[in-house]
């Protein structure tokens, strides 16, 4: 069997789907290292998959450098010139280590030593693509979080979107610069652009969502697998619903769940505050998962119920709703689950996502600016009341659940180790 390395970079969301595909990978007696930050050497394990440190690591203590990743006109630079560009040898040394001996690499979008280090050694390598932005697809333009406006001009088709994506790509083209100085101290050619066109492998792409969730069009790079969510059920912290939550959710109507996922949770303002309000307004049920931010919410009323976190494949399904950020692991969650869902982004990929979810008809975005209590109950009141959002939503809930995104994600991985 085959030595395989999968390496990531970000978030939970970014972490899971490929434990996700790691223990589909192990299930098949293959040998598996998950390069990730230091920090998620615990997670890893802890599924019996090896853990391979890739740096830099992540302070998630580090609320104020977070705020500025999740920044919605500057984040994707603090990300890439602030955080990797200036560690790319860094994480070159510490993944070439990982792959010794290694059969294949399947890398994550950020991880731009991943690319180099494959043309080096002669390694075959699969890239991942966790949303349908990373394709900068001018038959399917991502709505932008520095200039989500431009999505005004999605209806003028490629001839206006094609041009207006050249210019991204021209303005950020310099944040490549170290990569290329890489490249040239390795004696290889200048390649493509990392940030774009470098990022996918020439033997293949995994698109890991639903075709739902994005089709694939012309522009899109060869060889790319539209596999569906990778999904992990196994719960990283090895733990049930929470007792008192398994209680509150036994004890009534559905509730609505508000959540920012592992990461803008903890930059989460007066998200929680307003979800609460807007509860009461409703006279609703709810399910606050508000991370270590619980104690500070206070007293709640009996029909609230705030806890740190929980496996959303548990929780989703009985709920009535779910308000979150938009971010592309909870919305496929959502999405699975069959329930409605309002996304109000924060940055990154997230407003493509939100903008997603409203043209498949099963939710409604929120600008965070206009994330008031009144707007917010107001939208969850048409969101729980509108039978067709309602039944769109479950149709496709069915449909996704009937995909098997890790089983076709890996499969590839197996063809592209024989052929």
């Amino acid at each position: 069997m085959a030595r395989l390395i999968l390496s990531t970079f970000g978030s939970h969301g970014d972490l899971n789907p490929f434990l996700a595909l790691g223990l589909e990978l192990k299930s098949r007696g293959h040998s598996v290292v998950v390069a990730a930050a230091p920090v998620y050497k615990d997670d890893a394990e802890r599924l019996g998959l090896e853990h391979a440190p890739l740096r830099p690591d992540l302070d998630q203590a580090d609320v104020k450098m977070l705020g500025r990743a999740l920044d919605p006109r500057w984040g994707a630079e603090v990300i890439v010139r602030e955080l990797l560009m200036p560690r790319i040898r860094e994480s070159y040394a510490d993944l070439e280590k990982a792959a010794s001996g290694a059969d294949l690499i399947v890398s994550h979008t950020l991880t731009y030593a991943a690319p180099v280090l494959a043309e080096k050694k002669g390694l075959k390598w699969l890239s991942v693509s966790l949303q349908p932005l990373m394709f900068f697809s001018a038959y399917d333009p991502p709505v932008l979080a520095p200039a989500p406006w431009l999505a005004a001009l999605r209806p003028l088709g490629p001839r206006v979107n094609g041009p207006l994506l050249r210019l991204l790509k021209r303005f950020a083209y310099s944040w490549g610069e170290p990569v290329r100085a890489l490249r040239k101290e390795l004696c290889l050619g200048p390649g493509q652009d990392p940030i774009f066109e470098g990022q996918h492998s020439p033997y293949g792409v995994l698109a890991l969502y639903s075709g739902l969730f994005a089709a694939p069009r012309i522009d899109w790079p060869p060889r790319v697998t539209v596999c569906g969510f990778p999904f992990l059920d196994q719960d990283i912290g090895g733990k049930p619903l929470d007792p008192r939550l398994e209680a509150f959710l036994a004890g009534g109507d559905k509730p609505i769940v508000s959540t920012l996922g592992s990461t803008a949770v903890r930059i989460a303002g007066d998200f929680y505050e307003t979800a609460v309000e807007a509860a009461k307004l409703l006279k609703k049920r709810a399910v606050l998962l508000a991370g270590d931010g619980v104690e500070a919410l206070g007293a709640l009323p009996p029909e609230i119920i705030a806890v740190p976190s929980a496996p959303y494949h548990l929780l989703f399904p009985r709920c009535a709703a779910v308000v979150h950020s938009g971010g592309i692991g909870t919305t496929a969650q959502v999405l699975r689950a069959g329930v409605p869902q309002i996304a109000a982004p924060f940055a990154h990929d997230q407003y493509d996502n939100a903008a997603r979810l409203e043209r498949m008809g099963v939710g409604y975005q929120i600008k965070r600016q206009r994330l008031k209590a009144p707007e917010l109950a107001a939208t969850l009141s048409r969101l729980l009341n509108g039978k067709e959002i309602n039944n769109q939503a479950a149709q496709v809930g069915a449909a996704i659940r009937a995909e098997n995104g890790v089983k076709i994600a890996c499969d590839a991985i197996e063809d592209a180790l024989k052929n």
